[in-house]
């Protein structure tokens, strides 16, 4: 096993690398535990960072601008009724402390929350189990709330330590839904790539007994 001293010089090297672009370019650092590593004051990184043509920050390239047709045409096309969005618990913020028994306990967080008015016009009571749906399916308890826009169902992230292999005691007592699976694991943003992880179109129906 590397030694600390091994460590720290390591992460030093790679701190200098990525903050400066090259040792030689970066103030003197030195190791300084337990305060951890001082690379010194902040270096002006403009106008020698950009690698764009011009070498200038390119707020509006050539391709976004021919992209941002898509805009209209998606605000005129009919929305789905029913769209799922994330949000992080406050008290865990995500999965980052579902391992603390003193954040974890307490009422129940893993809920979908859903305008009233929606709820009622699908027939789903406050409190009750209920089912949504894409390619596949989550049983959860729905929670009325007045600050949903209504066609909108908000699901938390980081919930979902019931599945098989879990390793996570205190989390895993407390399983909540899976909200990935809702998710179209297809679906990508056309420009950028990156995974589409909200605004999927979801069907809601309460659970069976």
């Amino acid at each position: 096993m590397p030694s600390v001293a091994g460590l720290q010089l390591c992460t030093l090297k790679l701190l200098r690398s990525t903050r400066c672009g090259a040792p030689s370019n970066c103030p003197s650092a030195k190791v300084a535990p337990p305060g951890g590593i001082d690379l010194g004051e902040l270096a002006p990184r403009l106008p020698d960072l950009p690698r764009t043509p011009g070498g200038k920050v390119e707020l509006a390239p050539a391709l976004l601008i021919a992209d941002l047709q898509r805009a209209p045409q998606t605000l005129d096309s009919p929305a789905p009724p029913l769209l799922v969005i994330a949000r992080r618990d406050v008290r865990s913020n995500g999965n980052w402390m579902h391992h603390l028994p003193v954040l974890a306990k307490g009422p129940e967080r893993c809920t979908a929350l859903m305008h009233p008015a929606v709820a009622t016009a699908a027939g789903l009571d406050d409190g009750a189990m209920a089912q949504f749906s894409a390619a596949a399916g989550v049983i959860i308890r729905l929670e009325w709330s007045d600050s949903m826009m209504p066609g909108a169902v908000s699901l938390p992230h980081g919930l979902e330590h019931g599945q098989p292999g879990t390793r996570v005691a205190v989390p895993a007592a407390r399983p909540g839904a899976n909200l990935n699976v809702l998710r179209d694991d297809a679906a990508r943003n056309p420009l950028a790539g990156n995974a589409e992880l909200a605004g999927q179109a979801v069907v809601a129906r309460t659970a069976a007994a």
